[in-house]
């Protein structure tokens, strides 16, 4: 096999040598950099991704849509139109969370070199993730992700708060991470692969495999370690942990329950059936009780990880499979809106902190609308689709996921999730009272940097235009789903 050959061949894998080259690249370009806002080392992390982009798109240009999946390095890595899509989304949410948590860094002074790597290094790893086809790249993937993740939660050194959240991380991450290799270990002492598509009869090791993805999704009962985390890390770090890791969550339970235990889908579906109840009802109902945003937020993404497994358990029905691309198309759909609706709700908190303020409770968004409307009108948006309200994108991929589950024959639980969702719009609600209806804490209006102003109105935009024109979306996700 000549060289050209093997070039094309490895082709698929571009996006992720881009990264890892551009990443080492960073930790010595910011050995060089001075200023506080570090704008050499930001436009590098910023280029590197739209590079990654590109050669993602140009990669899935060149093997059209739709494509047989494309398996490289003896099976281990997988390329389809689900990883080029994930891989699209997580590179605009990491651009965003740069783009919003800059100035809330540079305020504390944590905008470092160290941010950055560790930001690029953790896409790397939910980049291996999303492409996995054997246990072994599957689970570097989540090492190399959720080490980066435990790192940046400990940033900030001089807060307890910060490094109390990193310890219950790192301890319970690691739990997680133990439960979910000993399913592997059993899976492969069963059938004697690693590779995820060989191994559609094993049970062994099931349920410790959808225990893990159950913690690194953050559904009930495995959400303990959400709550703390969300509170205790720098708003900034939080954003990082909510939104593009559910991405590489999602294509791990993709990846492993639909390409690799399709025919134990009955087992699996049962218990996902429970966490999904577990996640809606704890995560809506508690979160009624918080007075702290982040931690609110926390158990809403409980609550909407319950939503997007409703989707994935929807799949198989008495052993046929006429639902399943339709039930994971809108449970891909469902993860992609969350990723937005995280983005703005959180890009918003980081707007309104400053040096010396953190936005963080429900008192900090007393009166928004007087001291600033635009953004008032934009937090209501927000808040309207994290609680499925019309016209939003929140509301349809709601909507699509209950279709799914009654079309599956899980009416029971398709009507528990309809009132946990009435339950779980009062505290959305709450916080539009708040911004609308009492007086503000402070007087004057709210300071800002116009590339977030644009972003946050572009985030909230989107939503509503996917709430409105969701079609294209929605078969892009079909065409990921059915390529698998």
């Amino acid at each position: 096999m000549d060289a050209r050959t093997v070039l094309i061949d490895h082709l698929p894998a571009l996006p992720e040598v881009i990264l890892l080259v551009g990443a080492c690249a960073l930790m010595i370009v910011d050995l060089y950099v001075k200023s506080e806002r570090r704008n050499l080392s930001f436009q590098v992390a910023q280029a590197m991704l739209l590079l990654c982009m590109l050669a993602t798109l140009f990669v899935q240009w060149v093997r059209g849509l739709p494509a047989p999946p494309l398996y490289l390095f003896n099976g281990l890595f997988v390329f389809d139109v689900m990883s080029s899509l994930l891989k699209l989304v997580s590179y605009l949410a990491v651009w965003a969370t740069l783009i919003y948590s800059r100035q809330y860094l540079v305020d504390r002074g944590l905008l470092r070199g160290e941010f950055l790597t560790l930001l690029l290094f953790s896409l790397l790893g939910m980049m291996v993730m999303i492409s996995a086809n054997s246990f072994l790249s599957m689970y570097l993937g989540l090492e190399l992700m959720s080490l980066c993740l435990y790192a940046m939660v400990a940033l900030d050194r001089d807060s307890a708060i910060s490094t109390e959240a990193a310890m219950k991380y790192f301890v319970l991450g690691a739990l997680s991470s133990g439960l979910l290799l000993y399913g592997m270990s059993m899976i492969y002492g069963a059938t004697g692969t690693l590779e995820i598509s060989a191994v559609a009869d094993a049970i062994f090791g099931l349920v410790f495999m959808v225990a893990g993805i159950a913690f690194k999704l953050g559904a009930a009962p495995f959400h303990m370690w959400l709550p703390d985390v969300y509170q205790g890390a720098p708003t900034a770090i939080t954003l990082v942990i909510g939104a593009a890791p559910k991405l590489a969550a999602f294509a791990m339970a993709v990846r492993l329950l639909v390409n690799g235990l399709l025919d134990l889908a009955q087992d699996w579906q049962q218990m996902l059936a429970l966490l999904a109840l577990l996640s809606m009802a704890i995560g809506n109902i508690t979160a009624i009780a918080q007075s702290n945003i982040k931690r609110m937020l926390a158990y809403s993404t409980i609550a909407h990880m319950g939503f997007m497994l409703l989707g994935l358990l929807s799949g198989v029905v008495g052993g046929n499979l006429l639902n399943a691309a339709d039930a994971y198309s809108t449970a891909l759909f469902y993860v992609v809106v969350y990723v937005l609706m995280t983005l703005g709700a959180f890009g918003v908190l980081l707007y309104l902190s400053r040096k010396g303020f953190e936005c963080e409770n429900l008192d900090d968004l007393r009166g928004l609308n007087r001291r600033s409307p635009w953004f008032a009108f934009v937090m209501m948006v927000l808040m309207f689709s994290l609680a499925g309200l019309p016209p939003t994108a929140g509301f349809y991929a709601k909507l699509a996921v209950l279709s799914s589950a009654v079309q599956a024959g899980q009416l029971w639980l398709a009507v528990a999730a309809v009132i946990l969702s009435l339950v779980g719009a009062f505290y959305y609600l709450r916080i539009v009272k708040l911004m609308y209806f009492d007086e503000p804490k402070e007087a004057g209006p709210v300071p800002g940097h116009r590339e977030m102003r644009v972003l946050l109105s572009l985030n909230a935009l989107a939503l509503l235009v996917l709430g409105i024109l969701p079609q294209k979306l929605m078969q892009l996700c079909y065409v990921a789903i059915n390529s698998l």
